[in-house]
């Protein structure tokens, strides 16, 4: 009996319905080969590969999202902690959790062993930056016995198996990172910091065959995957950062399913092609309080004070987002009931012709549009600004390195781990590794390090809204609206994964 996809737990709301069968890249119909071994899915992605593929930074959710790499564990549609190559897992103590793996394999054929997982899970350790569902903690893996890895931490994490659904901590073979054997209790091959390669060595479904720099990838299906195999032969991949190249090349017949289509390219979609999904993605802006005139929490209070959010949400979005609230919007339930008023804020000071520059990236089309009518609203308070748009991949290092004054990004907040506390630590304490802001604020320090430790459900909850407070408090970030996506899926095209939390698009399921 051929077994369930583990994917599957995205079912129901998140997948498409089943539609008629449509044309092929060729423009022809389908050949024998393809109507009896499955035809291959195009499909177009916003953002190029910024590192290689490397899957500790942004690309992690590249791989995700095709299908070619997975961790130990998955998010299910609630939000929870689901399965993935650990089948399970118990909590020793305050600080260990031993995790029993399935029957899989590597791409590369070889097995998925404890030694392995544990040396996979050590290289993210020594990865520079440290991806983001690490950030702030302190991780070892190694062999347990028989079929199970222990994973201990540095200090109490009730969040773990949640932390390890992290696009950031997929498994790689031995292979991946220079090292042909696979080592005992981590450590492994490759030295300190090396980014591994996922050509051929992840666990997924879709094996990574070619990656043609930064406009293409190339992946074949892995007929061998544990939890079945895919219906789609292999995926053509392009990447295409304009937002109305991505929505032509879907009208056109170019590709099968295009992501994040522009809200201005919306209309000319067909309705059954045009899928609206609601989101844990928050679209801020993040004020440089390292260095430049933003470091003047008076002026940030300034910019603060500038801010109309409901012009993005019912102009820039035209009603496909909500009016920022906080860090986390509406598409996380509980958020609203238990967010506390930000307190201590400086006084605004005047911007007197301060000059400042605002960047932000073309990936996503609204955002070039939000960062302009964000410029006239701090001229009309008196900055004077300078806009300065890019591609991400060509953006990001700047952005982390402080040298904008101000950067405007849609994030996904329960993209990393699921865990809202994870994201307020890579994102706003001192040794976050994606602090756009540059923010060290003791007091944010000691609210997230709060809520970390705590495992009661409510209680964390609350102690996330309260350092959600502190952060707002400091100005560093202004929460601009929260997001809908719009997925382009041609009208052949079935399975597509609607996926709230954007880390999957394509599955086991997914064909044409």
């Amino acid at each position: 009996m051929r077994p369930v996809p583990r994917r599957r737990l995205l079912a129901g709301l998140l997948l498409s319905p089943v539609l008629t069968t449509g044309c092929f890249a060729s423009g022809g119909e389908a050949s024998e080969e393809d109507a009896a071994d499955g035809s291959r899915l195009r499909v177009a992605l916003a953002f190029p590969p910024a590192e290689n593929l490397s899957p500790y930074g942004a690309d992690a959710t590249l791989l995700s999202r095709l299908g070619v790499t997975e961790g130990l564990t998955e998010l299910d549609a609630n939000g929870s902690t689901a399965p993935a190559l650990a089948q399970s897992w118990t909590r020793e103590n305050d600080r260990t959790w031993l995790f029993t793996l399935r029957e899989a394999t590597f791409q590369d054929g070889t097995a998925v062993t404890p030694a392995a997982v544990a040396a996979a899970l050590t290289h993210a350790t020594e990865a520079k930056p440290v991806p983001a569902a690490l950030a702030g903690v302190t991780l070892k893996a190694a062999e347990a016995d028989g079929s199970r890895v222990r994973v201990t931490t540095g200090d109490a994490d009730p969040a773990l198996p949640l932390r390890l659904s992290s696009p950031g901590l997929a498994i790689l073979s031995p292979k991946a990172y220079g090292s042909g054997e696979s080592g005992g209790g981590g450590g492994g091959g490759g030295g300190k910091g090396r980014r591994p390669d996922p050509t051929g060595t992840a666990t997924g479904p879709f094996e990574l065959t070619k990656l043609s720099g930064t406009t293409a990838a190339t992946l074949d299906r892995y007929d061998d995957y544990w939890g079945g195999r895919a219906q789609a032969s292999g995926i053509d991949a392009r990447f295409i950062s304009d937002g109305t190249a991505r929505t032509n090349a879907l009208r056109t017949g170019q590709v099968d399913i295009a992501e994040a289509v522009p809200i201005s390219q919306a209309a000319a979609l067909d309705e059954g092609t045009r899928h609206e999904t609601a989101t844990t993605r928050t679209t801020s802006l993040l004020l440089n309080t390292k260095k430049g005139p933003f470091k003047d929490p008076a002026l940030r209070s300034a910019a603060r004070g500038a801010v109309d959010t409901s012009v993005f949400a019912k102009d820039v979005y035209e009603g496909y987002a909500d009016p920022g609230a906080g860090v986390f919007g509406p598409a996380v339930t509980w958020a609203a009931d238990k967010r506390v008023k930000p307190a201590g804020r400086a006084g605004a000071a005047e911007p007197d012709g301060t000059s400042v520059t605002v960047a932000t990236y073309d990936n996503r089309p609204e955002l070039p549009e939000v960062a302009q009518v964000l410029g006239q609203q701090l001229e009309k308070a008196g900055f004077r600004v300078e806009l300065e748009v890019r591609e991400y991949s060509r953006l990001e290092s700047d952005a982390l390195a402080g040298k904008f004054d101000a950067f405007v990004a849609a994030r996904n907040t329960l993209l990393d781990t699921g865990d809202p506390v994870s994201v307020l630590a890579s994102d706003y304490t001192c040794d976050g590794g994606y602090n756009l802001s540059l923010l060290c604020d003791q007091e944010v320090d000691g609210a997230v390090a709060e809520a970390e430790g705590l495992s009661d459900s409510a209680k964390r909850q609350q102690a996330v809204m309260d350092a959600e407070a502190a952060i707002l408090g400091t100005d560093a970030v202004v929460p601009l609206v929260h997001q809908q996506i719009i997925t382009g899926v041609r009208a052949s095209v079935q399975g597509v994964v609607f996926d709230p939390y954007e880390r999957t698009l394509i599955d086991t399921g997914t064909r044409r």
